[in-house]
């Protein structure tokens, strides 16, 4: 539904989310419930988003409240579920805190 802007002759302009159907009625004002006309006192707000952009925005939408996990369990190098017998990962730490990654390419940059 869109957003419309009607005109209170004692509260001023307000916004109201009317159907399409009733965009020529009246909208009652949310202050004093007087019945208030429509006006245009703005640019309407065209959303003309590519359907990249659309996914995106639905993804994360989505993300933002049910963040979605990639890998089942704890992590790597978790040692509640795998114990002794878990696999090593493949980041290696220096003495001086570097770290470096088992058969990684040198040239890649890592976080």
């Amino acid at each position: 539904m869109p957003v419309y802007e009607y005109a209170c002759a004692d509260c001023g302009v307000f916004d109201a989310l009317r159907p399409l159907a009733q965009f020529r009625d009246p909208a009652p004002c949310p202050r004093c419930g007087r019945e208030s006309g429509r006006v245009v006192a703005s640019a309407p707000a065209l959303g003309a988003l590519s359907g990249a952009m659309r996914a995106a925005y639905a993804a994360n939408e989505h993300s933002a409240h049910e963040p979605r996990s990639t890998r089942a369990g704890h992590g790597m190098g978790c040692a509640c579920c795998g114990g002794a017998t878990a696999k090593a990962g493949r980041t290696r730490r220096s003495a001086d805190g570097g770290k470096t990654f088992a058969g990684a390419r040198p040239w890649m940059i890592s976080h």
